[in-house]
């Protein structure tokens, strides 16, 4: 859609501004609570792409972990080919980038957010195609402070399956994870 230019003095109507707020940026599809009790190893969202978006943002925030864990993701019951790799930098270390991946025998992207005992947990992905039976690729931030140091970097991610998928599951690398959000918004399309 092409982008009006209005003028001075020019009524701006009512089909004019439903117009232009609906086709605007991220449009929230749902949210999801962590269950506070009891604590749980993983967490499916239903619902979550369809062919109305074909780029989305996740963000997890809130809640806590049984202790430092990385969370993992994974799209609908696809368990093969999953591709990533993390490049980080850890801010209080004499060799300051490194980098880890994981090949086609993992049954999740690894590294996608953190989660921990006092800080809660944190995942920030781009994702897209999820519901187009083609690859889908995500992009993850990475943050995390942790006696001294601070890691921050990106993991960019390749599910090398051509399905299309409508949920997905956050998991922790190991133990429980209690309370939280998972938010879901779709880019909203042209």
């Amino acid at each position: 859609m092409a982008v009006k230019t209005f003028t001075t003095g020019e009524v701006l109507t009512a089909a004019d501004t439903n117009t232009y707020l609906n086709n605007g940026g991220l449009v929230y599809i749902k949210s999801q609570t962590i269950s506070s009790s009891p604590s749980v190893g993983s967490v499916t969202v239903t619902d979550a792409f369809s062919s109305t978006y074909d780029n989305y943002k996740i963000v997890i925030q809130g809640g806590s972990a049984s202790s430092t864990l990385t969370m993992r993701f994974q799209l609908g019951s696809s368990t093969t080919t999953y591709y990533d790799g993390l490049i980080y930098l850890q801010t209080n270390a004499t060799t300051t980038v490194k980098a880890t991946g994981s090949d086609a025998t993992n049954a999740y992207w690894d590294n996608c957010g953190i989660a921990d005992s006092t800080r809660g947990m944190y995942l920030f992905m781009e994702i897209q195609n999820p519901a187009v039976a083609t690859y889908t690729t995500a992009q993850c931030q990475y943050a995390y402070a942790f006696g001294g140091d601070g890691y921050v970097g990106t993991n960019t991610c390749v599910h090398a399956t051509a399905t299309a998928y409508t949920s997905f599951t956050v998991a922790l690398s190991s133990g429980t994870m209690t309370g939280g959000t998972i938010t879901v918004y779709g880019y909203r399309k042209a």
